[in-house]
């Protein structure tokens, strides 16, 4: 493994990393953080992986990522990641699915006259 850039962004509390590793596939950004934690001496919930390049027919790949001091840092600074349609809709009921609320009096009252002058008007 070979840095490539090391910045110390002292305004962020964090460092800011370009890496070349050697790899027989791409690595995942998992894999990424682990070995940038072991070469830094960083906690993994500290990094944030920005891309993970590689040539066609090569075997190095440029890992870019910042290492921050600590997790409440990277929290601070670090937008939130939204969660995909799937986890949405396993942590939502569907719209579908749910029971329409009781609809108040007044509507169903409102509802009853329309269908009513509806029925009458069919009749004359």
């Amino acid at each position: 493994m070979e840095t490539l850039k090391d910045f110390q962004n002292d305004l962020l509390n964090r460092r800011e990393i370009k890496v070349v590793v050697e790899s027989e596939k791409n690595p995942s950004f998992s894999e990424a953080s682990k070995i940038i934690s072991k070469e830094f001496k960083a906690d993994e919930e500290s990094i944030v992986i920005n891309e993970i390049k590689g040539k066609f027919g090569r075997k190095t790949f440029l890992i870019t990522a910042r290492v921050y001091k600590t997790k409440e840092d990277k929290e601070k600074i670090e937008p939130k990641q939204k969660k995909k349609e799937g986890e949405e809709a396993a942590a939502e009921t569907t719209p579908a699915e749910q029971k329409p609320a009781e609809e108040s009096p007044q509507e169903e009252n409102k509802e009853e006259e329309k269908k009513e002058e509806a029925k009458e008007e069919k009749k004359e």
